[in-house]
């Protein structure tokens, strides 16, 4: 399953092709977009995103972990994390067969 990262670069190249604007304005699409995503997540607003997935902040309690090379317990703090939920859209592309070039 190892392949390619797709980086912002890709994006705004893709863009770019598609939508015929300049690799600067496609960039600066993207940063918009990751900003606005990012903005509301600080918020603590869910972020959907239609045949995609959902993106929420979640909050995780306070508790005790362990070392494992020592096996020292550790408190860990509380924290928000980022989830991130696929639709089923995005679930049935990913699962469909694929062509083997074999």
């Amino acid at each position: 399953m190892a392949g390619r990262t797709i980086t912002r670069a890709d994006l705004s190249n893709a863009i770019c092709r598609q939508v015929n604007v300049s690799r600067a304005e496609a960039a600066e699409l993207i940063d918009q977009i990751i900003e606005e995503i990012v903005s509301a997540l600080e918020r603590g607003e869910p972020v959907r995103l239609s045949s995609f997935g959902a993106f929420e902040v979640r909050e995780k309690k306070e508790r005790v972990g362990r070392n494992p090379k020592t096996g020292e317990e550790v408190p860990i703090d509380s924290r928000h994390v980022v989830t991130f939920r696929p639709s089923d859209v995005l679930k049935r592309a990913i699962n469909k067969p694929r062509a083997t070039g074999v």
